[in-house]
């Protein structure tokens, strides 16, 4: 089977590495096609995965864009699409990892009579998506997908409810590779050096920094936990959120923790990172799809503190292999912390767990054979 993979971004963000597990098995037999250069592309080429960008122009339309912002994109999106469809002709089947990827694939599906799967990373509601978008993606879905992957029970959810067809959507969760995640003791006491945190409890935040994304409730807690805990920030603004950056650095300030929060910026060395944290916290104020950082944490036998709310319930078992609190109360979340703080060894129970769970249920291997099924079923249709 051949696979013709489309993208928007030029980044990688989640769903941009979910599409580097999901795509390395098929080798040469796949392509994915980004609609912007950048880093991810080079990503990619270091994992083998063939690549090529259709465009480098972004496409100028937003999760809370207009129908007349839509439109105007028009003159961007039709030579997009006639490169799209001819590439198209060359794969069995086209899967679109992305909302603009979905436009794209959908016209690209219907003009080579090539089958169209769409992997859905979002929750589809008015809280991330203007109605118009809603009803793009709900409509061109409906209309030209054989098949809808959700990343959570949460996500499927939301797009049924969106108006969107239970009979096309199936959920896979998102796979990982549990040997990436283990680290040398070296590395460990190498990165505490270098940061300055021996000694301390570091709790760790691995996003990139957006208001929905809840960093500044991590930084209200801090204030309310003992002096010995510090808060890493792992991340950096993408998407014009340089505001919200400039107002976490003010709140710092104001709180007197300019000793005990660290901005590290975009890392590559996440494992390592998370290696080096006593507790990871999940802090968005929405709800979230799925949640990847979670699972990346329990597979370094990390506790984790998650917002309790979309595909995150279906991750956590509160007390059992980690801990959820309410989305936007930093006093719940320096419970917590205080009490991981505390309680080592249940907390050292908790973490244990979490990593056996994450193994058994998010393993790579299994994940690809799940969607390596269903695409088949498609093709033998």
């Amino acid at each position: 089977m051949r696979i013709f993979f489309l993208d928007q971004s030029g980044k990688p963000g989640g769903a941009e590495l979910c599409l580097i597990d999901i795509a390395k098995p098929y080798g040469d037999r796949a392509l994915v096609g980004l609609f912007a250069d950048g880093s991810f592309k080079h990503l990619l080429q270091q994992n083998h995965i063939p690549v090529e960008v259709f465009t480098t122009q972004a496409i100028q339309v937003h999760k809370e864009s207009s129908l007349v912002q839509g439109f105007k994109s028009l003159g961007q999106l039709v030579p997009l699409i006639s490169k799209v469809v001819k590439k198209a002709r060359e794969y069995d089947l086209i899967y679109a990892n992305t909302q603009k990827a979905l436009v794209v694939g959908a016209l690209a599906s219907f003009f080579s009579h090539r089958p169209l799967v769409y992997h859905l990373h979002d929750i589809l509601s008015k809280e991330h998506f203007s109605q118009t978008n809603l009803r793009i993606a709900i409509n061109l879905a409906n209309r030209f997908a054989s098949l809808v992957i959700a990343n959570s029970q949460a996500s499927k959810t939301a797009f049924v409810q969106a108006g969107g067809r239970s009979d096309i959507i199936k959920v896979v969760y998102n796979g990982f590779n549990p040997k990436i995640y283990q680290t040398d003791e070296s590395d460990i006491n190498q990165l505490q050096q270098q940061l300055g945190l021996k000694g301390k409890f570091v709790v760790g935040h691995f996003s990139r920094l957006a208001p929905w994304k809840g960093q500044h409730i991590l930084i209200d807690a801090l204030a309310k936990c003992p002096p010995e805990v510090i808060a890493i920030l792992v991340g950096d603004a993408l998407f014009g959120e340089q505001d919200y950056v400039q107002k976490l650095h003010q709140q710092v300030s104001q709180l007197g923790l300019e000793n005990r929060v660290k901005f590290l910026g975009f890392r590559s060395d996440i494992p390592q990172l998370m290696a080096v944290c006593n507790l990871v916290a999940h802090t968005s104020t929405s709800p979230e799809p799925f949640g990847r950082v979670i699972v990346e944490a329990m597979l370094c036998e990390k506790p984790v503190v998650a917002a309790k709310a979309g595909g995150v319930m279906e991750l956590v078992e509160h007390g059992f292999n980690g801990f959820l609190v309410t989305p936007g109360k930093p006093q719940e979340l320096a419970q917590v912390i205080s009490t991981c703080l505390q309680e080592t060894e249940i907390t050292a129970t908790i973490a244990k767990n979490a990593r056996i769970t994450a193994s058994e249920r998010f393993n790579v291997a299994v994940i690809n054979q799940q969607i390596a099924q269903l695409l088949f079923n498609i093709m033998s249709a």
